[in-house]
């Protein structure tokens, strides 16, 4: 049985360090007061089935906590106290150190904690590290010096979750929806010189992957293109190489068709290598973040403008797919499944049904979702629906990132926007806490909820603020050069702050659990479903009534916890202890996702959510866990059209693994080994993480770089929906 300690590092548990600790804690109290040698060694043993009971790593925090229940459960007051003093002395001691010694521990790559905190990030090398220490000096001094202590006090127990702290400290904000057409069409700066519009396809690509770095550097979440953006410079390509050809031909008898099928070869062949650039470039490109940067590339045929772009885009989207289909090489030159970029292909009424015009490009899709577990779908039909801009217009766009929506927005010329958009930041609330506090009291619970979201509301405008006066110059390409806006050197962003330009996040996460603990069903149960409508409404509320307060765009945001899932499980059993089908796993439940152990199948499943989509305006996905696919394309096709008619946003989680050490391309298991979750493969017994290549969608995003013990815990849970 492993344990965690305070610097991060795993450590294996030793009953004879409480014993010890105990012994001195009695042998300081008075002599008629001390505890017997069975007591003390009775504790030690309560104390490790206690541990045993979690069923993951245990950190020493919540061991001291045990030792002083247990103290209390023999009426050892008088140790008890002096036990407490001794712990309250030592944690003065650690204040001075505990940064240096986090950032010690992770240099050495001990930190387990922080290691799998990203699974997209690789630990063990210098960039990521460098990242890290930075982001451990920024949580230092937002929780020191930028936070109220009441907010880092929520923040610490797992009441609230302040996101992305590893960057509060500067002015930074969270995702963008890149506005790529402007910065193609009317050129950039990137790095100080100027690019101008590109003269051709594969420039354009070139360019864009650039800009996808710089924007990366500049902001700590998402973002998202659109390949909309890219398609006119096919034609651009096309008039190019029509002159080349007519050059090369010049003065021979040539029919006309024939040029033309030459003209189309050699463009499909530049739209493969423009489309490979971007694959390519974006999977190997380190950012200042030290990781690939998180893109997302839209596709979506009835964003053009006319005819002849439909069919350009057309094109790039089917060479984008076939090339995710293929993969990407490992250093063994193994064909393997990337994380990015994540791809949205939107479903629509010329792709969805047999026989429409590009249904062709859904079956390519839904052949590489099979797969590679990419793309992900969104359905116009439902986003129309559901998008609506104040002049009663619908609205089909990307999300910024995996899930972060913007809200519908109209221009001072009455026009939609979505381009050039951001989040400011998230603050989440965890529900499960609130429910609990309650004592399933519903009166009580609706108390403390509004509590805790006056407390997310002050810790959101904390993040608001600190934005505030920020000026162009901090991050040129963002501010200044097209990405989100053209402002001025030296202008402040204040003005894209307000007035629902840009959004600000209110997250949940557990709503399974709150409602499962409030009134003993599942919140899928009719009875319990109309109490996790109502907490849902609530969110929505108090967002509205803080946007007309304040003309800043609150939004009720669906969290993709990855890390904080096992933070918030381990606060709550440590607050509340172990409470059958509540606190005892290693994680809580995503948003409003119906739990992962809960038996339900696809079409129930996504029906069901496709509510509580519509109550998180600021961003939600659902997915169905599915088995290998590739040879029941029927069935996918089946839950596209599904997914079309019922839901706006969804993807399909599948496997996509592969053992370098014996060349074993299935499913990488998850087994249990003393205490801790490994992944090994089921033919050569491999748990060497560096040669294993395990691919699993856990918060939108595809992960490659493993978790930690909750989020495994919460793989190995999952049932299949179809």
């Amino acid at each position: 049985m492993k344990i965690i300690k305070r610097n991060g590092a795993e450590a294996v548990f030793d009953r004879r360090k409480i014993k010890a600790a105990v012994q001195k804690a009695s042998d300081a109290a008075r002599e008629e007061v001390r505890l017997s040698d069975s007591q003390i060694t009775l504790i030690a043993l309560n104390v490790e089935a206690l541990c045993r009971q979690m069923n993951r790593a245990v950190g020493v925090e919540e061991i001291q906590d045990m030792v002083e229940d247990q103290l209390m459960d023999q009426k050892a007051f008088d140790v008890a106290r002096g036990y407490i003093t001794y712990r309250y002395v030592q944690s003065l001691k650690r204040q001075s150190n505990t940064t240096d010694e986090r950032i010690l521990t992770l240099i050495e790559c001990n930190n387990e904690d922080i290691k799998q905190e990203n699974s997209n990030k690789n630990p063990t090398v210098n960039s990521v590290q460098r990242d890290y220490m930075a982001g451990e000096v920024s949580k230092d001094l937002t929780e020191r010096l930028l936070l109220p202590p009441d907010i880092v006090q929520a923040h610490k127990e797992g009441i609230i979750h302040f996101h992305d702290a590893d960057y509060f400290a500067q002015h930074m904000h969270n995702c963008d929806l890149v506005d790529l057409d402007d910065m193609l069409q009317n050129g950039t700066v990137i790095s100080g010189t100027l690019i101008e519009k590109p003269h051709s396809f594969s420039t354009a690509c070139n360019i864009a992957t650039q800009i996808i770095a710089q924007v990366a550097s500049s902001q700590y979440g998402g973002q998202s293109i659109s390949l909309t953006h890219l398609a006119p410079f096919v034609d651009v390509s096309r008039k190019k190489l029509t002159a080349e050809v007519e050059e090369e031909m010049k003065g021979l008898d040539i029919p006309e068709e024939r040029k033309k099928e030459i003209v189309e070869r050699r463009l499909r062949a530049e739209v493969n290598r423009g489309v490979q650039t971007i694959q390519y470039q974006v999977v190997t490109l380190m950012t200042t973040n030290g990781q690939a940067p998180f893109i997302t590339v839209f596709m979506y045929l009835n964003e053009t403008k006319n005819e002849r772009e439909k069919e350009d885009l057309a094109l790039i989207i089917e060479e984008t797919i076939r090339q995710r289909y293929q993969g990407v090489k490992n250093e063994a030159g193994v064909w393997i499944t990337p994380a990015f970029p994540k791809l949205i292909y939107v479903l629509e009424e010329d792709n969805v049904r047999p026989g429409t015009r590009f249904y062709y490009l859904t079956e390519l899709a839904a052949k590489c979702t099979a797969r590679r577990m990419v793309p992900d779908y969104i359905s116009e039909k439902k986003m129309l629906e559901l998008k609506v801009d104040k002049n009663g217009n619908g609205n089909c766009y990307p999300c910024m990132g995996c899930r972060s929506f913007l809200t519908p927005y109209v221009d001072e010329n009455g026009r939609p926007k979505y381009y050039g958009r951001f989040n400011q930041g998230v603050v989440t609330i965890n529900l499960v806490d609130a429910a609990l506090s309650s004592g399933g009291d519903m009166d009580a619970f609706w108390k403390i909820f509004e509590e805790r979201l006056e407390l997310c509301h002050r810790a959101l405008r904390v993040r608001h603020e600190r934005l505030l006066g920020t000026k162009s110059d901090a991050a040129p390409i963002l501010w200044q050069y097209g990405a989100l806006a053209r402002l001025k050197p030296g202008e402040t962003i204040d003005k894209l702050l307000y007035g629902g330009y840009s959004t600000i996040s209110l997250g949940y996460a557990g709503l399974y659990e709150c409602v499962k603990y409030m009134t003993g069903r599942s919140h899928t149960d009719e009875e319990a479903k109309p109490f996790a409508l109502a907490v849902m409404q609530k969110l929505n509320d108090k967002c509205k009534e803080w946007k007309a307060a304040e003309n800043i765009d609150y939004s009720p945001y669906g969290t993709p916890l990855e890390s904080t899932t096992y933070k918030f499980a381990r606060c709550l059993q440590r607050r509340f202890g172990i409470i059958p089908g509540i606190t005892d796993r290693g994680y809580i439940t995503n948003s409003y996702h119906v739990h992962v152990a809960e038996e339900i199948d696809a079409f129930t499943k996504l029906k069901f959510e496709s509510e509580f989509q519509q109550l998180s305006p600021g961003g939600a996905i659902s997915y169905v866990e599915v088995p290998n696919m590739q040879d029941n394309l029927e069935a996918i096709m089946s839950l596209l059209q599904f997914i079309y008619d019922n839901i706006m946003y969804a993807e399909l989680n599948t496997k996509s693994d592969y053992c370098s050490c014996c060349g074993y391309d299935g499913e990488i298991r998850i087994v249990e080994d003393d205490g801790k979750l490994v992944w090994e493969c089921p033919k050569c017994g491999n748990r060497d993480q560096r040669m294993l290549h395990v691919a699993r969608r856990t918060c939108g995003y595809i992960g490659t770089q493993f978790w930690n013990q909750g989020r495994t815990q919460e793989i190995r849970d999952r049932v299949l929906h179809l």
